[in-house]
């Protein structure tokens, strides 16, 4: 157990949550002797609420879970750092970070369109164009999967590189949307990657 001085603070210390993977501040919150211990044995962020006066697992309402890769304490015992894995968006308003949507590195909006995805999936049909391409089923998901492929290809070879740009998002897009359909994360398709990079 780290030496934490939960007095300073008269029994609260602040914690920092960054991304386990992209190390983007995701939130700032606190934590006394109680909800320290129920995140080391739990494994997902515990604070004290200092509006409610009691503990609180981050996620209990919404479902977006913080689950701890690591916990750290700064030079002063005070104030304690995790790295943890969300579930989903963080901040209350639906955006990735509590600091912001303008906070969120550019190569992060990959992961932000996924949880757009996962949101639109459940809206009617006649406000999203997401829910409509769901709803159309897997084999008509594919051929839009493909005619995007071969659209980008298309512009690759008429060295277009405006057409070139807005067919490769064409594409990620009904991409991210196919994955959705089959329950395939970015996170398992980075895992995957990461094994085959490690195996060079």
């Amino acid at each position: 157990m780290m030496e934490i001085d939960f007095n300073k603070g008269n029994g609260l210390v602040p914690v920092v949550i960054q991304d386990y993977e992209s190390k983007q501040v995701l939130m700032l919150g606190y934590m006394n002797e109680e909800a320290y211990k129920a995140t080391q044995s739990s494994g997902y962020v515990t604070f004290f609420s200092r509006s409610k006066n009691r503990l609180w697992v981050k996620g209990e309402t919404s479902g977006n879970f913080l689950q701890v890769k690591s916990m750290d304490v700064d030079c002063d015992n005070d104030t304690l750092l995790i790295l943890a894995v969300p579930s989903g968006p963080i901040c209350h308003t639906g955006s990735f970070s509590c600091f912001g949507r303008s906070s969120v590195p550019k190569k992060l909006f990959f992961q932000e369109l996924e949880d757009v995805i996962s949101l639109r999936a459940t809206a009617s049909a006649e406000s999203s164009y997401t829910r409509r391409l769901l709803d159309e089923g897997l084999d008509r998901l594919i051929q839009k999967v493909g005619e995007e492929a071969v659209e980008l290809l298309i512009a690759a070879k008429n060295e277009d590189d405006t057409a070139f740009v807005g067919e490769t998002a064409d594409l990620i897009f009904h991409l991210l949307v196919l994955l959705h359909k089959k329950n395939v994360t970015l996170r398992q398709i980075s895992q995957v990657l990461e094994q085959r990079h490690e195996k060079k």
